[in-house]
């Protein structure tokens, strides 16, 4: 039976895909910070953890893999948005806040991923991040979640490049207008870049744990480095 690990499992996209792997047979390691919502979302293994605690981190994976034996894909999905606003109105702790799950977390939840994979007999695994449509352009007012989103592009370029090596496979699906918590706003009306509020569309979550399932099920001697799903008519492909 094949294992992943879901970081920010306890709502959202984690949840909607942690549940997806559980009925597909998967068994699956829920990580978040709240055990209570990890309860919720079921079908798995609980594993609180701050994604950005190093020890944390390596306890949760270490849990995980002394039951299963081993670790054959990470969705490393955990992550945290801000108000929008303009950088100077942007407080530091706001920054550092989104740079320790966006960034940190990644970095760390990556790390011990890689290295399980690496030592493991047979060899190997995937690692799918969580990017955005953020990764390759901003919302007005969100230079810490951009500058985050950026940073996991980075990542998932270099792990592609080094996990050769080691048979471990990376890539990144860029996410736009999934209706979750997050997105719940979107039909009401978002800032868009010539200044107006407009209502956006959104598509069901349910799509986006579909095509990480499918990312996770291709053969390891072939990559999906950058997946981008998006609600159709969102202003993402239009000049603003």
């Amino acid at each position: 039976m094949k294992t992943i690990l879901i970081t920010g499992a306890g709502s959202g996209i984690g949840r909607a895909t942690a549940r997806a792997f559980s009925a597909a047979g998967w068994q699956v390691g829920l990580i978040g910070r709240r055990a209570e919502a990890l309860e919720e979302t079921g079908g798995g293994l609980v594993l609180p953890c701050d994604v950005a605690d190093p020890a944390a981190v390596e306890a949760a994976f270490a849990r995980a893999v002394a039951g299963w034996g081993r670790l054959d894909v990470l969705f490393n999905n955990a992550g945290l948005s801000a108000p929008a606003a303009p950088i100077d109105e942007i407080a530091v702790d706001t920054w550092m806040q989104v740079n320790a799950v966006n960034i940190t977390g990644m970095f760390l939840c990556a790390r011990a991923a890689f290295g399980q994979m690496r030592r493991q007999v047979p060899q190997g695994g995937r690692i799918i991040n969580n990017g955005s449509i953020s990764a390759h352009v901003p919302r007005p007012g969100s230079a810490p979640y951009t500058m985050s989103k950026h940073a996991v592009t980075g990542l998932t370029r270099t792990l592609g490049l080094d996990g050769r090596a080691f048979d471990i496979a990376c890539g990144q699906i860029d996410i736009g207008n999934a209706l979750t918590e997050m997105a719940a706003r979107f039909p009401s009306g978002v800032p868009q870049a010539d200044g107006s509020i407009r209502a956006e569309p959104v598509m069901d979550v349910g799509h986006v744990a579909d095509a990480v399932l499918h990312m996770a099920g291709l053969p390891l001697s072939v990559n999906m480095p950058f997946v981008t799903l998006m609600a159709r008519d969102m202003p993402y492909l239009g000049r603003g």
